[in-house]
C-alpha cells in the first residue's frame, strides 16, 4: 500500500455566527459581513488545491472522558439543533461519509504506541456543531473523520493522541487534511456585558486585554512556524487563558505534524475576530 500523507492542516472557526443570514451577520457586524466568512472559501481553496480524500475534524465540542475517541461511522445525515443554542443554531442539514477503516487503523496504532484510544461506530451518537458547521462550510465529497477532545487528557497525552493520528495517516495510505476546529482564548463574556465596540467581530470584544494580547502572540509565533515556542509556554500561557477545549485541536494536530519538531509556516486567511469574547481565526499550515 502506498504511504499515507498529510497534504495540509488548518486552524478553523466554527463558531454559530457564520452560519446566520448575511443580513444578521451584516448588522451583528455593524454593516460589514464576518471576514471569517470569506476566510472559508480561502481556506476551501486550499483545501482544494491539496487534494485530500480524507478530512479530519479535531472537534473541540465532543468532550470525551478517559479515553481518545474517533468517529468511525460510514455515514451521516440528518438535521442538526445545538443543545447549547437552539434558539439560533438550528436546520443545520448535514451529508457526508466516514472512513470506519481509517478510525480503525487509528485504534490500532494506539494500541500499539500505548495510547489510550478507541474507534467509536455509534449511530444514534450525538454530532456536534464544531464538526457539523465545519463540514458544511469546507468540505466538498472528501471523507470526513472527527476526534474528541479527551476532558481528562493533559497537554502530552494530546500531543501523543496526535502522533497516533499522524500514523494512522502514514498507514492507511490515504491524503489528509488535518481541520483544528475551535478557538484561541476561549473564555465568554458574562451575559449581561455590552460590548465596547459596535462591530460585534472587532477584537476590542474579546473577553480580556491579556487574552486578546495572548491570542496576537500565538498568532504571530503560528506564522512563523514557532511551534516549539508555543508549546514550550502552552501550561502556563495558553491552557489558561483557555484556549478552546485546553487547545486539544491545536495540540493534537501539531502532533500529527511533528510536536514540538514542526516548523510548518502559518498563513492567516482571515482577520483575527472576536465571538462571544472568544478570539477567532483561520490559519492555513503548508506542510
Amino acid at each position: 500500500m502506498t504511504q499515507g500523507k498529510i497534504v495540509g492542516a488548518a486552524l478553523v472557526s466554527h463558531h454559530p455566527g457564520l452560519f446566520q443570514t448575511q443580513e444578521f451577520r451584516m448588522k451583528a457586524g455593524n454593516g460589514r459581513d464576518s471576514d471569517l466568512i470569506q476566510g472559508f472559501a480561502r481556506v476551501k481553496a486550499k483545501i482544494k488545491d491539496a487534494q485530500p480524500d480524507l478530512i479530519i475534524v479535531l472537534d473541540t465540542h465532543w468532550f470525551t472522558t478517559g479515553c481518545h475517541l474517533v468517529d468511525a461511522g460510514q455515514e451521516y445525515s440528518g438535521t442538526y439543533v445545538s443543545d447549547e443554542m437552539p434558539w439560533y443554531l438550528h436546520g443545520q442539514q448535514y451529508d457526508y461519509q466516514g472512513s470506519p477503516h481509517f478510525a480503525a487503523v487509528c485504534e490500532e496504532v494506539a494500541v500499539e504506541f500505548g495510547v489510550i484510544a478507541k474507534a467509536i461506530d455509534a449511530p444514534t451518537m450525538a454530532r456536534h456543531y464544531a464538526t457539523i458547521n465545519i463540514v458544511n462550510a469546507l468540505v466538498t465529497n472528501e471523507k470526513v473523520v472527527s476526534v474528541g477532545s479527551c476532558q481528562t487528557a493533559s497537554t502530552a497525552n494530546f500531543l501523543e493522541m496526535g502522533q497516533v493520528i499522524g500514523e494512522a495517516i502514514r498507514r492507511s495510505g490515504c491524503s489528509a487534511v488535518l481541520l483544528a476546529s475551535g478557538a484561541l482564548s476561549h473564555k465568554f463574556r458574562n451575559i449581561n456585558d455590552k460590548p465596547k465596540n459596535p462591530r460585534l467581530y472587532h477584537p476590542d470584544n474579546i473577553s480580556s486585554d491579556k487574552n486578546r494580547a495572548s491570542d496576537y502572540r500565538a498568532i504571530e509565533q503560528l506564522c512563523q512556524g514557532e511551534h516549539a515556542k508555543i508549546l514550550h509556554d502552552f501550561d502556563s500561557e495558553y491552557k489558561k487563558a483557555p484556549w478552546e477545549a485546553c487547545g486539544a485541536h491545536y495540540l493534537q494536530m501539531i502532533g500529527a505534524l511533528g510536536g514540538e519538531k514542526c516548523t510548518a509556516h502559518g498563513t492567516a486567511l482571515s482577520e483575527y475576530e472576536n465571538a462571544h469574547g472568544t478570539g477567532n481565526i483561520h490559519i492555513w499550515f503548508e506542510v
